[in-house]
């Protein structure tokens, strides 16, 4: 998961910096809405929606945004209806890719989808082809400056977290879907600050990749990210931190 957590430090950063807040603000509303299409607009009974807000307010983005969002979804106000389409492919060395849509066009979406990846040495699969390597977790990201190995690994497990890794000036905590918001609670109630925290798709296996290589992936990962319609990329490489900060 290394590379995971590396990535969407950078991700991060880059989203707070550059013009892409108002592409990221648009791909949030979508998600909002679906979500309170699907679970309704109540945040304790619908996870999905609890972590779109939860991504929305880390992104400053206005509450009156937010609330036209999710009534949109519960049909308290006018609105496109999306649809949600899981895309599977493999990038350059095999590495393992999901992407989550939401799209007003199919055919568009995939006709394009397949354009950004034949473009990088990549291609899109069939239904199946890569979904079996990944599996849908809560994710943790704590800064080690935050407290120490020990402490936080006691905390999270108590709690019910499956697993603790130390990386290089992380600690990455991975959970079921049912006790993610337990876990997170439990962290911030020892005064310890959240990094990140999401529910994505973790892969079982990953791939190294290094050199020109991870330029092209990493290329492949971002074409991917800014098309309109993606949600969400899921990719299982493994590319050292100097290739991931060089070529992002």
């Amino acid at each position: 998961m290394s590379g995971h957590s590396k990535w969407a430090s950078i991700k991060h950063k880059k989203a707070a910096t550059d013009a892409k807040r108002g592409a990221l603000f648009t791909k949030l509303i979508k998600e909002l809405t679906a979500a309170a299409r699907q679970g309704g607009g109540n945040i304790d009974n619908n996870i999905r929606l609890r972590s779109a807000m939860a991504r929305a307010k880390t992104q400053n983005m206005p509450t009156s945004n937010i609330e036209n969002a999710i009534k949109k979804g519960t049909g308290e106000l006018p609105g496109v209806v999306y649809e949600e389409i899981i895309y599977e492919g493999y990038g350059p060395k095999g590495v393992a890719i999901m992407i989550d849509t939401l799209t007003d066009n199919k055919n568009r979406t995939t006709a394009e989808l397949r354009n950004l990846f034949s473009k990088k040495s990549g291609n899109l699969a069939g239904a199946g082809s890569v979904a079996w390597i990944f599996q849908k977790k809560g994710y943790i990201v704590v800064d080690k400056k935050e407290t120490e190995e020990d402490k936080l690994m006691n905390i999270v497990l108590e709690s019910g977290a499956e697993d603790m890794k130390t990386e290089e000036n992380t600690y990455e905590i991975t959970t079921t879907l049912g006790d993610f918001e337990i876990v997170k609670k439990a962290i911030k109630e020892k005064n310890i600050k959240i990094q990140s925290a999401e529910i994505t798709m973790i892969p079982s296996s990953t791939i190294k990749v290094a050199g020109p290589d991870a330029k092209i992936v990493i290329e492949l990962v971002e074409s991917l990210e800014d098309q309109e319609d993606v949600q969400h990329v899921y990719a299982n490489f493994d590319i050292p931190e100097k290739d991931l900060v060089e070529n992002s």
